[in-house]
């Protein structure tokens, strides 16, 4: 079986980690393929969202340390073989829906972190176990948790490594839902699939707008959304989107494609 399960669904890509012996942990393989996965998704007009999930129990723990990666000159293992990835999940324009199926520790805590929205199972629990093993946070964690729950408590789980359940990453607001796990996917999967008929282009504008408030001025980040509401303003998912409300009906963007160029 490989690594990484492909399926599509309704506008779909399940990206589904497939390493369920070792806790999916991100091998260099499997970061590469996930990588290419991404990047097919991004380019096929037929995707239209992302759920990235695991098999096993648990979601993924982390780069597997028990590999010896070859670099590139002049590079560490982290900018040749995981940064890749990480760069391409936070600049994709499409969608993405984690679902969290058990732990995701390190690196694969971060795969939660750069989706928009983040499910979990009650037995789900978060981990940044760095400085446990003396080491500091990578795969962009320091900067992505601190967005999601704020810098004291960002501070407190790195620092004390301690575990954090899924209840409390809810009330954290690390997490969006909890599902039961016996229906996790299925409700991620409709979360999913809501997202993928939305207007795609839209969606990317407002995945840029989230990022640019992390480091823009309040002004800038006034001009940053002008510029943005005059490229969707000018497009055709706004032209549906007027239509719709003066028909008096549910707009329908299944037939506009995420544009090649989404300023």
């Amino acid at each position: 079986m490989p690594d990484l399960l492909i399926d599509h669904v309704d506008g779909v890509a399940v990206l589904t980690l497939n390493r369920p012996e070792a806790m999916n942990a991100l091998s260099g393989s499997l970061a590469r393929d996930l990588d290419a996965a991404v990047t097919d998704c991004i380019r096929d007009d037929a995707t239209r969202a992302i759920l990235l999930t695991a098999t096993g129990r648990g979601f993924c723990a982390g780069a597997d340390l028990s590999e010896k990666l070859p670099t590139d000159p002049g590079q560490s293992v982290l900018e040749t073989w995981y940064h890749p990835l990480v760069r391409n999940l936070r600049a994709c324009p499409l969608p993405i829906v984690a679902a969290v199926n058990g732990v995701a520790a390190g690196a694969g805590m971060s795969l939660a972190l750069l989706a928009d929205i983040v499910t979990c199972a009650p037995n789900a629990y978060f981990l940044q176990a760095f400085a446990k093993v003396g080491l500091v946070p990578d795969c962009g964690s320091s900067w992505l948790l601190a967005r999601r729950v704020g810098e004291a408590r960002a501070r407190e789980m790195t620092m004390l490594a301690d575990r954090l359940p899924a209840e409390q990453a809810l009330d954290w607001g690390l997490v969006n839902r909890v599902y039961p796990a016996e229906t996790l996917l299925d409700e991620s999967l409709t979360l999913a699939k809501r997202l993928a008929r939305g207007p795609v282009n839209a969606l990317a504008r407002i995945r840029q707008l989230h990022d640019s408030a992390a480091t823009l001025d309040f002004e800038s980040q006034l001009r940053e959304e002008d510029r943005l509401q005059s490229a969707c303003s000018a497009g055709p998912e706004a032209q549906e989107g007027r239509a719709a409300f003066r028909d008096k009906r549910a707009p329908d963007f299944s037939a506009i494609p995420l544009a090649t160029q989404t300023p």
